[in-house]
């Protein structure tokens, strides 16, 4: 058995966890760079590109690239619905959702004391 201490200590901080990951996710995600990053770069290494940083004529991977499947979906590109603004909101949702995801295996898979 836990004590009422050890309990409250422990519901403290996994409080004070998700606070702080609610804040990173929620603040920091709009510091992100939104420039290509290296993937992105070496795929279009090879290919003019236009004014909107589209490939317009070349020889590199990204000529053949498609849209992925989920390209419409409300959290696509980091931001909800594609909104300017709503990256913080993106990453907050992540955050909850990850926690979810892994409270719920961790609440399957716990040991149990055999009675």
């Amino acid at each position: 058995m836990t004590s009422p201490t050890r309990d409250r200590r422990a519901t403290t901080f996994f409080l004070g966890f998700l606070v702080v990951a609610l804040l990173v996710a929620g603040g920091l995600s709009y510091f992100a760079s939104g420039d290509p990053d290296g993937l992105d770069t070496v795929t279009l290494t090879g290919c003019q590109l236009d004014d909107e940083g589209e490939p317009l004529s070349g020889s590199c991977i990204a000529n053949s690239a498609e849209d992925h499947a989920l390209a419409d979906s409300p959290f696509a590109d980091y931001a909800v619905g594609g909104g300017e603004g709503t990256v913080g909101i993106a990453g907050v949702v992540g955050v909850l959702v990850t926690l979810a995801v892994a409270g719920g295996l961790f609440w399957v898979l716990r040991r149990r004391d055999p009675q």
